[in-house]
């Protein structure tokens, strides 16, 4: 019997366009499935933000076409179109927002153009979601009055504000700095967990964006030169990757001080394959437990900090005696420490845990919503596991073994920083 496979929530079917004479999209193919991230990754002005306003039908293609739930938009009738737009939300690359109207009322919108709720009711929610933003005291000021970074944190919360079904985020972490741009990436993602949105999010210099994306597209001279997830992109040999991991890694090691995955294993690859009579050595995980938690009582900033001080702790302790180390996964850290084993392993995570317990982490930022609902603290426990490895043995094998091992390492509270 055949395998029923399940229906694209939106497909984009050999789609071209261009502009004059310059082709910017040529026969691009693109499938989201309910409940999924897709990253759309590309230098600027490639056509990432052409591509999302076809699927919103504020362009309209040269060739090819955009299905909802295998309907082309462009033969719906008026009322099935309005019902498709209506479960859309788009985050402009510029913002878009109104400058004669106050950020709460930019923010409220949407639910009063559409009339979901009464007012008072959506004033609350407003509030609720400018607070989650770090927005609650700019809730009477215009755009004008903003910086950059806040009048982006203004147009993601319009964006959520509705709960929508899809969401499509045009670069929206552009001119963040890195903290802040990692904690729009955790929101995205809290978001999409909690409300089980599916989102297509274009970028071009994410550190974060493999840790909460389901599938990476890469766009590159119009055309879609890779499909698949984010560890099959690890592999894929293209020029374009080269270029774009350059600037990716810049961005990582700026947020966390530590490698990225693949300057990782270019490292393992030098040190552990030099000798290979020499080639034991020791791997240690930590993880970072109940940071959902975190985020939602202390708000993405606060967490995203909580990682870089966890990362340089990591430095502090590992890098003076040979070892390297990687943010492995969004809550996940691999450091290795070359000719060690574990006993050695097991004096240095000793020493980090004295030095957690002594100093603790530095206050962090927080939401105000978490100041004002009471919350001004967060409990986090720290987990670690050690494991030995050898040049032959796959490396993921060692890391897993390693985190089969893992026993808790400090608790702890992590405090908001006094305004």
């Amino acid at each position: 019997m055949d395998q029923i496979h399940p229906q694209p929530l939106i497909e984009v079917k050999e789609l071209s366009k261009s502009f004059n004479d310059r082709v910017v999209l040529n026969r691009v193919n693109l499938k989201l499935f309910k409940g999924q991230i897709v990253a759309i990754i590309g230098k600027s002005g490639v056509g990432k933000s052409v591509l999302l306003k076809h699927i919103i039908g504020l362009l309209e293609p040269d060739a090819g076409e955009v299905l909802f739930q295998g309907m082309p938009v462009a033969r719906m009738k008026a009322r099935e179109k309005e019902h498709y737009l209506g479960k859309i939300s788009y985050m402009f690359q510029n913002n878009a927002l109104f400058n004669s109207l106050t950020v709460h009322d930019n923010v409220a919108m949407p639910l009063r153009y559409q009339r979901r709720a009464e007012r008072k009711a959506i004033d609350a929610k407003v509030m609720q979601r400018l607070e989650q933003m770090e927005l609650g005291d700019a809730a009477g000021k215009y755009p004008g009055e903003l910086s950059g970074g806040m009048q982006k944190r203004v147009a993601l919360a319009r964006a959520l504000i509705t709960e929508p079904d899809i969401v499509l985020f045009d670069e929206p972490t552009t001119g963040q700095d890195p903290i802040r741009k990692n904690a729009i990436l955790g929101m995205i993602a809290a978001y999409q967990h909690k409300f089980n949105f599916s989102a297509i999010l274009i970028s071009h210099d994410l550190p974060d964006i493999f840790f909460i994306s389901d599938i990476i597209l890469a766009l590159y001279d119009g055309k879609i030169i890779f499909d698949g997830t984010p560890e099959a992109f690890e592999h894929f040999e293209h020029p374009f990757r080269t270029e774009f991991i350059q600037s990716l890694e810049l961005l990582q090691q700026e947020l966390t001080g530590l490698y990225s995955r693949r300057q990782f294993k270019v490292r393992y690859q030098m040190d552990l394959f030099r000798n290979p009579r020499e080639s034991g050595y020791a791997l240690l995980i930590f993880n970072l437990e109940e940071l959902p938690r975190v985020a939602e009582q202390l708000g993405p900033t606060a967490l995203q900090e909580l990682i870089a001080v966890m990362s340089a702790y990591i430095s502090k302790h590992f890098n003076e005696v040979g070892g390297f180390s990687t943010r492995y996964g969004s809550t996940q850290f691999v450091t290795i420490l070359p000719l060690a084993n574990a006993d050695e392993a097991g004096r240095l995570v000793a020493l980090l845990a004295k030095d957690l317990t002594r100093n603790g982490l530095s206050r962090l930022a927080c939401a105000e919503s978490a100041a004002r609902g009471g919350h001004r603290s967060a409990s986090i426990t720290i987990t670690a596991g050690i494991a030995e490895g050898k040049s032959q043995t796959p490396l993921n094998l060692v890391i897993e073994a390693a985190r089969l091992k893992q026993q808790p390492l400090v608790r702890f509270n992590v405090k908001c920083r006094e305004n």
